[in-house]
């Protein structure tokens, strides 16, 4: 149908990061956070890969979700200046739950946080509504998603990845040969395909709408995207995929957190510095990273205001964080401000912010990595 699809007219974009989880499995690293605000790379947060995207993609109208301790992604977003999106039209809003209106209240689900939005979004008039998570590692022009959506004249377009790890906690889509989804499956025991769901749905805002509207009385409530919302479209409308080939992981749990800091130590899949799509946070106001005389580092991130004089391999070594002479970090992730005492040993480990840790710190391995909250106590 061209560019212009359906609407005759370049159409209008709205974006809406999910970011209001309490981000219950990764445990400990987020009761005293929201998810999106997790360090990442040492440098980064979570968010800023969703609206780092969505600055390159050249979508500036922007909604940020917000319900479990939001003043830790209020504080890191700025007012969305990092993303060019403090503006006087259009730019960065957030969206905290809300009392004394329709759609009042804790929402049970992204999907029944958009029913609670779901008159502000009318007013507001977008021709599409782009849906995002806020726990991704990936790059994406968003452009090309719409295109695909105009192109297919769908109700929803979802984006997708052929996924190698275990689908079953993960949306699952049987796809044609034409791209468009013929059956969806929301977390199931026995998926029937490897095809997932990337947590990216572009969506007619009409459809959306009508849907959200015609399931608001659901018994169960909406919950999640997977639970009725995606079904029903499926159903009911025209569903395709947009395969995302390149790199992507999930980053919710601490297995796949630790996972996706060594992957990005190995330079597998995923460029933290690539030039042509950077990503964009706010720059911490801090002394550039100290290595000590007599320091050992090889394949480590080393942050802002870190010191270092023990020994980090393969690692992550957040901001403010301190490794001292004779302390060992291998295959781990410090979060900022950790202080690792000399004689310690971290392997196979995530430490969150603020800890101090003696002593042997070891998970079982990749798979299997042990966290350390903030009192420096290891955590199930």
């Amino acid at each position: 149908m061209g560019r212009h699809g359906q609407f005759g007219h370049q159409p209008r974009v709205l974006a809406i990061v999910l970011a209001g989880g309490a981000g219950g499995r990764l445990g400990a690293l987020t009761e005293h956070r929201a998810k999106p605000a997790m360090p990442l790379g040492g440098s980064y947060r979570l968010i800023d890969i969703a609206l780092s995207n969505l600055q390159h993609s050249r979508i500036s109208d922007v909604w940020i979700m917000e319900q479990y301790q939001p003043k830790t992604i209020n504080d890191h977003l700025r007012n969305g200046r990092p993303w060019d999106l403090d503006r006087t039209r259009g730019g960065l809003l957030v969206l905290p739950p809300f009392s004394g209106n329709e759609g009042e209240g804790f929402a049970d689900g992204n999907a029944d946080g958009l029913l609670r939005q779901a008159s502000f979004i009318k007013d507001f008039g977008p021709d599409l509504v782009l849906v995002l998570s806020s726990d991704h590692l990936y790059r994406l022009d968003f452009r090309d998603v719409v295109d695909t959506h105009l192109a297919t004249d769908a109700d929803l377009t979802m984006v997708t990845v052929d996924f190698d790890g275990d689908a079953s906690h993960h949306g699952v889509a049987t796809v044609g040969d034409d791209g468009r989804v013929t059956d969806f499956a929301y977390k199931p025991e026995d998926p029937p395909t490897s095809i997932v769901a990337a947590e990216i749905f572009l969506y007619t805002a009409d459809a959306l709408l009508d849907t959200l509207e015609r399931l608001q009385d659901t018994e169960d409530g909406l919950g999640d995207y997977g639970h009725h919302l995606v079904p029903c479209l499926v159903e009911k409308g025209t569903v395709v995929e947009h395969r995302l080939e390149g790199y992507w992981r999930d980053l919710g749990t601490p297995v796949n957190y630790l996972r996706a800091h060594l992957d990005l130590l190995a330079g597998t899949g995923f460029d933290l510095a690539d030039p042509h799509w950077p990503i964009l946070t706010e720059p911490p106001q801090l002394n550039p990273g100290f290595i000590g005389d007599g320091a050992v580092v090889a394949d480590a991130l080393i942050a802002p205001g870190a010191t270092v004089r023990g020994t980090v391999r393969r690692s992550v070594v957040g901001s403010g964080t301190t490794v001292e002479a004779g302390a060992v970090v291998e295959d781990s992730v410090l979060l900022n401000r950790v202080r690792v005492t000399s004689g310690a040993v971290v392997r196979h480990a995530i430490v969150d912010s603020d800890a101090v840790v003696s002593g042997a710190c070891e998970g079982a391995g990749p798979d299997d990595p042990a966290v350390v909250d903030r009192d420096g106590r290891m955590r199930d």
